[in-house]
C-alpha cells in the first residue's frame, strides 16, 4: 500500500510503500520531546516528492541516525539510519502520514533511554 505524507507546511513531502502493522514510541531524549510514532521501512521504500535538501538534518550522540525535519515548520516527518544488519532504513513518523487512523495502529513502547 502506498502512503503519502509531509511536514506541516508541505515543503518536505514523500510517499512510502508498505503495510503499517505497528509503530514504535521511543522515550530517548529526542523522541520523547518530538512525540513521534515511528514505522520502520527499508530506505528504498521511501520516495521523496520534494528535493532532499528541503529537509534539514540533525544528528547527536553517535551520529548514526539522521533526524530529518523541515527547516520552515520544524516538523520531523522521517529519519534515516541502518538496521542491526547494516541495511539502510527509514523511520517514518506516522503522525505525518495522510489519512491514517492512529487509534487503529498498535504502538510498542521502547525504552530508548536505557540504550
Amino acid at each position: 500500500m502506498k502512503h503519502t505524507g509531509s511536514c506541516h507546511c508541505g515543503k518536505v513531502a514523500f510517499e512510502v510503500e508498505g503495510e503499517i502493522k505497528g509503530a514504535l514510541s521511543c522515550n530517548c531524549s529526542i523522541c520523547q520531546k518530538k512525540g513521534s510514532l515511528l514505522w520502520f521501512v527499508p530506505r528504498t521504500d521511501l520516495k521523496l516528492l520534494t528535493p532532499d535538501d528541503a529537509a534539514a538534518t540533525y544528528t547527536f550522540n553517535k551520529h548514526v541516525i539522521k533526524h530529518r525535519f523541515c527547516a520552515s515548520c520544524g516538523i520531523h516527518p522521517y529519519g534515516e539510519g541502518t538496521d542491526p544488519k547494516g541495511n539502510a532504513i527509514a523511520a517514518i513518523n506516522i503522525r505525518c502520514l495522510d489519512g491514517i487512523d492512529l487509534a487503529a495502529i498498535p504502538v510498542q513502547h521502547y525504552d530508548g533511554r536505557a540504550h
